[in-house]
């Protein structure tokens, strides 16, 4: 293990939660490049180890976690309460704001063809999303995007990887097919699939 690596490892483990790679950099003091370079070889020596660890990149994001195999046994030693389920609706307006974020609660509306502000402050309570700021239209109502927890939900890197969505009409509903959701999101729609961090810092 390099020293940069070494660096590497030591920050991300003392700082518990993703971490901008600018800011990695900066703190390293080394380019963006040889930063991410440091990183894929430390993701690789974790996984080729099957190491309890493992480090995951969420959009100019960098995170240790722990891997998902050993979830349920950090949960049973921190007794950490198991999350509830992700309803049909919640996946319905996760998946709006997903594909065309940032959104208006009056944009998921409409294309749900019913009110959505219970689901909508269920996400945001649950991590899933969180306000992007305010439309700049009369009443600015808050826009709303997803989070590094959505991303973590359904084990992707970058928005760029989900699957394409054929483009809807003005004033059409959306119908939501789970099938087009996510690899594995399926296996993967309740909060404590999410890869936890190292033991001392989860929730």
């Amino acid at each position: 293990m390099t020293q940069l690596e070494a660096g590497l490892e030591a920050v991300l483990f003392a700082a518990g939660d993703a971490v901008p790679v600018e800011r990695l950099a900066a703190a390293l003091e080394v380019s963006k490049i040889d930063l991410l370079q440091a990183a894929e070889t430390l993701a690789n020596a974790y996984d080729f180890e099957q190491r309890g660890i493992m480090l995951i990149r969420l959009e100019d994001k960098l995170q240790l976690c722990s891997r998902p195999l050993y979830a349920e046994a950090a949960r049973r030693v921190t007794e950490s309460r198991r999350p509830p389920a992700l309803s049909p609706a919640a996946l319905e307006v996760l998946t709006i704001v997903a594909y065309r974020q940032p959104v208006t609660r009056a944009f998921i509306d409409q294309l749900r063809g019913v009110d959505s502000s219970g689901t909508v402050a269920g996400l945001v309570e649950k991590g899933m999303i969180e306000e992007a700021g305010r439309l700049d239209v009369p009443g600015r109502p808050i826009l709303f995007r997803t989070t590094d927890v959505f991303l973590r939900t359904f084990s992707i890197s970058s928005l760029s990887e989900l699957p394409a969505l054929p483009s809807l009409e003005e004033n059409e509903q959306m119908e939501i097919d789970l099938e087009q959701t996510p690899p594995r999101a399926e296996e993967q729609i309740t909060l404590d699939s999410v890869p936890n961090r190292r033991p001392s810092q989860m929730e």
